[in-house]
């Protein structure tokens, strides 16, 4: 998942203390799907490990997930990863993630609406899903969703 919004750069600094206090104040609220938090919450109920990889700092993507429209989601996930890992384009990246989390590449999914984020991950093994909500994402060969209801999970 990535955390794009009014934190588009790394939340630290002068800016993070900005992005803190406006999400803290209420200023900012990260938008869900209404279906997405439901989701996140099953799959963590049924016992998987639930990971964000983003381009925006792990500063940002706490304030991003503990600031939504669906409440505090940040409990849900058991680690963040940004761009400290790797570029998300980059296979290299997602064979150091795999090695953070200590699971086999083969037993994780990975989720994008960037077909070359998921071109990398499937090439260091993991499981991929194109996320694709309004249907207009480039043709690929990874299974495609519209909604967090459709993914599939690896067998």
């Amino acid at each position: 998942m990535d955390t794009a919004g009014p934190q588009g750069h790394a939340a630290e600094g002068t800016q993070g203390i900005i992005w803190r206090a406006g999400y803290e104040r209420g200023d900012y609220q990260a938008h869900m799907y209404p279906e997405v938090a439901a989701r996140l919450r099953a799959w963590r109920d049924q016992g998987l490990r639930l990971f964000v990889y983003s381009s925006g700092s792990i500063a940002a993507q706490k304030l991003f997930f503990g600031y939504s429209d669906a409440g505090d989601l940040t409990p849900l996930f058991e680690n963040y990863f940004d761009t400290t890992s790797g570029h998300k384009q980059d296979t290299t990246s997602y064979r150091r993630i795999t090695d953070a989390i200590g699971l086999p590449a083969h037993d994780i999914l990975f989720l994008s609406d960037i077909v070359a984020e998921l071109d990398a991950a499937r090439t260091a093994g993991l499981h991929t899903t194109l996320l694709d909500r309004d249907g207009l994402a480039p043709e690929s060969d990874h299974p495609r969703v519209t909604r967090f209801d459709e993914i599939v999970l690896p067998a």
